[in-house]
């Protein structure tokens, strides 16, 4: 690995370059914040698929291309004179020191005494959830309510997550993690109804509800539900893949098998993932 100085090196490395695409290169010249939102939005996309592969090459890859975009938005706002990298760094630093007291204590401890009370001890990653959900809304700019931290542009999933997650850090959770599959059994038959009653917009409403309590069961039970959902639809890419590939081999299409045929074939991928996870 690298030297704290090497690093230091090659980051300001990093930024001699910029300068000099930013300056020199008609494409990288051109773009704004909202032309290269979008690249930002599949780069972050694409490290995340790296990382779920775990993919060591590809995430470090990635990670320099998401890099990239953060220097990039840093450099625009150099050029309108609003903030620059180092104010970004600035505001990182102080906000990540302001926000573990456990572990930088205000220097003015007498009169910091009071927030310390209210977030020590500190025992597990639990306790720290809930502190940072109280320093956020003491913080100067910080959130004014406990949901106005979720960004409105995550996706669905993503979003449902991490507000029940911030509700939890504020007491509003289940006693017992078991309780949920009531909620969950409940959401489902409501959406059955509305479905045998062909009402499509109170089903697409019930729906949701049952996704969501689905979502909150997960959490409960400490699983990531995009990350399961994601293995899922990697799993299903594999064995469709493994399907067709080896009715092509037999010199069929897909639709002229039966839907017994293919689930016959499936079988076999199943299987053939099986035998390869237990070697």
């Amino acid at each position: 690995m690298h030297t704290k100085e090497e690093k230091l090196q090659l980051f300001s490395r990093l930024l001699d370059i910029l300068d000099e695409l930013r300056e020199k290169c008609p494409w990288d010249r051109k773009q704004t914040n909202e032309s290269l939102r979008p690249n930002t939005i599949e780069e972050t996309y694409e490290l995340c698929d790296a990382l779920i592969k775990d993919q060591p090459d590809e995430i470090c890859k990635e990670l320099g291309d998401v890099l990239l975009h953060v220097l990039f938005y840093a450099k625009i706002g150099s050029e309108k004179n609003r903030f620059d990298v180092a104010d970004v760094c600035s505001r990182l630093c102080d906000k990540l020191v302001f926000r573990h007291p456990h572990v930088f204590p205000p220097s003015d401890i007498e009169a910091a005494g009071a927030k310390l009370m209210n977030h020590l001890p500190i025992k597990d990653e639990a306790d720290v959830s809930k502190m940072w959900e109280k320093i956020k809304q003491e913080e100067k700019d910080g959130n004014k309510t406990v949901l106005a931290g979720v960004p409105t542009a995550l996706p669905s999933l993503i979003k449902a997550y991490r507000i029940q997650d911030k509700a939890r850090n504020v007491g509003f959770d289940w006693e017992e993690r078991s309780q949920v599959w009531q909620k969950v059994k409940e959401e489902i038959a409501e959406f059955e109804v509305e479905v045998e009653n062909l009402d499509a917009q109170k089903a697409e409403e019930e729906f949701g509800d049952v996704l969501f309590s689905l979502i909150n069961a997960a959490r409960l039970y400490k699983i990531n539900p995009d990350n399961a959902l994601e293995h899922t639809n990697q799993k299903f890419i594999r064995r469709f893949t493994f399907l067709e590939e080896t009715v092509r081999s037999q010199g069929r299409k897909l639709a002229d098998l039966s839907l017994e045929e293919m689930d016959e074939i499936w079988n076999e991928a199943k299987k053939a993932e099986s035998s390869s996870t237990s070697l």
